[in-house]
């Protein structure tokens, strides 16, 4: 286990606990913060060297999957909680993207996922492989059967990323004026909504 230094006087007292420490310190940052980290941010936050933090997460591009993963759960069972009853995938997918627009001025890590402000886009952008799992655990909470309307596991994924592209769009260049609430839930519906329905009225993975 690494030297230990700092850590508010109260060492870890295993690795595990380290590696939860230094997660909890990135994602108390980047709340603080509104903004991406570094290695040296999250070290001195908890009153370590960097070498110690590189211990456990070798580049602030790991670090930040790990603290956007830790900030995740409470806002998918929000989520979840929003779209609960929508069983059409046009409504629920149009309700979840409105959602989680909403949700990334309260959720600093959403935001940062959705404007690729971190130097690494590629690695940690909307469309990394961590985006579109998390975007495929979303969506497995809605209250749609996906199957029974043409969706194979292809063309979920498929839908995932498109989701993502479209969030992303809005997050960089939001409209100009501002639509209202009700003003963009018709304008996902008529687009978004209109490609998701093509999907339901053909066969799966066609």
């Amino acid at each position: 286990m690494a030297r230990r230094r700092g850590w508010g006087g109260r060492p870890p007292v295993d690795d595990d606990e380290a590696a939860r420490r230094i997660v909890d310190a990135a994602v108390e940052v980047i709340s603080r913060t509104g903004s991406a980290i570094s290695i040296a941010d999250v070290a001195e936050s908890l009153g370590v060297i960097r070498q110690t933090v590189y211990r456990y997460y070798p580049s602030a591009e790991a670090l930040m999957r790990a603290a956007a993963i830790a900030s995740v759960d409470g806002f998918l069972d929000r989520l979840t909680e929003h779209v609960h009853g929508l069983n059409d995938p046009a409504e629920a997918m149009t309700e979840g993207v409105i959602y989680t627009l909403d949700e990334v001025h309260r959720i600093p890590h959403l935001g940062i996922m959705l404007s690729g402000s971190h130097s690494n886009i590629g690695a940690y952008g909307l469309t990394s492989d961590e985006a579109r799992a998390f975007g495929m655990t979303m969506i497995r909470r809605f209250d749609v059967d996906w199957e029974g309307h043409g969706y194979d596991e292809d063309s979920l994924r498929e839908l995932v990323e498109y989701a993502l592209r479209t969030m992303q769009s809005f997050f960089i260049s939001p409209s100009d004026p501002p639509r209202s609430e009700d003003e963009l839930r018709g304008y996902l519906r008529r687009w978004l909504g209109t490609a998701i329905s093509a999907q339901t009225r053909s066969p799966a993975g066609s």
